[in-house]
């Protein structure tokens, strides 16, 4: 079977940029509300914002390739390397990893892609590794990079790397070209279309023996974010770990010759919801502090820890709704003083309550999220 990287004009991919063109627009025109969005969240939400996205990504992006990682560790590690104060636990090497590539592609988004950049990266999500040989270096095994499925005795092969051999020149190549096609390079690529060819790029040489889907991953967020002029708040991974076998499915598809416009129209698809992800969290903030402002002091300390568990669950908030048990188990408060302070909680409209009797659930109140600006 032949692979794209055996094709004769390899790495020349080919597409067509009218599939991509209103996806494009619309990318920059999300960009532009995500922008006005920031602007009314204030400085010590935007870093909750900002720790809530990347702890979302550093999970999601292990997750994608069977890496389950602990959120509290991962966030508590970000915190700390924002300089935030969090307690003294002690964070895994994996976690500690993960959330310092993100940090790292965070703050360097427009510093100019390098061997040693991408071996940093390399070093750090493969931190606490004892299996990998090289760790921080391009693979240099003898056999086939395989990506294989099935039984052992007949396993079923998607897709084969190029050869340990030739990653100095394809990794030399990537580089001039991430250059070359940048917004202040000699031939610059729309957002989407660079991010797509990135990562499409980068896990077809695969030159790293493992973590190469999470560098590629970075990678399209680090286009993106050049793309905009700063970093990018994007729930990127998060979107593709909900669809994960489409994913995969998307680049099986494309391994095999240069023609990749059905990648990059699958990708550009998954950044513009990703984005629109990003956006109801921003919306979710900003309503979140609109209504603290308007009910914070009317509410008791149950009703506050409550609330404050509500909001910590994220726009999809507790798995059918809020109920009295779970009031309860909150606050260790008997059923009559739950009944009674979320009766309150609905007069007051910080709830809405749907439902009858034992079955009645609650939820927050946030209605149009741009109402909330004259409060």
């Amino acid at each position: 079977m032949a692979w794209n990287w055996k094709h004769p004009d390899w790495p020349q991919f080919r597409w067509k940029s009218v599939a991509l063109a209103p996806l494009e627009a619309r990318f920059l025109l999300n960009v532009g509300e995500h922008v006005g969005s920031v602007k009314h969240v204030g400085g010590d939400e935007r870093r909750t914002l900002l720790i809530d996205i990347l702890t979302g990504e550093a999970l999601k992006t292990s997750e994608i390739e069977g890496e389950l990682l602990n959120r509290d560790s991962v966030q508590a590690s970000l915190r700390r390397q924002f300089g935030l104060e969090v307690d003294r636990r002690r964070i895994p090497p994996a976690e500690a990893g993960i959330a310092e590539m993100m940090v790292d592609l965070h703050r360097g988004f427009a510093e100019p892609l390098s061997h040693d950049m991408l071996h940093a990266w390399h070093r750090m999500i493969a931190s606490g590794r004892r299996d990998l040989k090289r760790v921080g270096a391009y693979r240099r095994h003898a056999q086939p990079m395989q990506i294989v499925s099935g039984y052992v005795h007949r396993p079923k092969v998607h897709f084969e790397a190029p050869p340990s051999d030739a990653m100095e020149r394809e990794m030399d190549g990537f580089i001039a070209w991430f250059a070359h096609t940048a917004p202040n390079g000699a031939d610059p690529l729309p957002a989407l279309t660079r991010a797509g060819l990135a990562h499409l790029y980068f896990v077809t040489i695969h030159p790293y023996e493992d973590g190469n889907g999470r560098i590629a991953r970075a990678l399209a967020e680090k286009a993106l974010a050049q793309a905009i002029g700063h970093p990018s708040l994007m729930a990127l991974s998060s979107v593709i770990q909900r669809k994960r076998k489409a994913y995969y499915d998307a680049l099986e598809a494309n391994n095999k010759d240069i023609g990749v416009e059905g990648w990059l129209v699958y990708f550009a698809e998954t950044v513009l919801e990703a984005q629109a992800h990003t956006q109801r969290l921003i919306d979710f903030l900003i309503a979140k502090t609109k209504l603290y402002d308007r009910f914070r002091d009317q509410l008791n300390e149950r009703q506050a820890r409550a609330v404050e568990r509500m909001f910590g669950q994220g726009p999809d908030g507790f798995t059918g709704g809020l109920n009295a048990g779970n009031y309860i188990t909150i606050n260790g408060a008997s059923r009559a003083t739950a009944t009674r302070d979320l009766a309150d909680l609905v007069e007051k409209g910080v709830l809405l309550a749907s439902g009858a009797l034992k079955s009645t659930r609650y939820a927050l109140n946030l209605g149009d999220v741009h109402a909330w600006s004259e409060f």
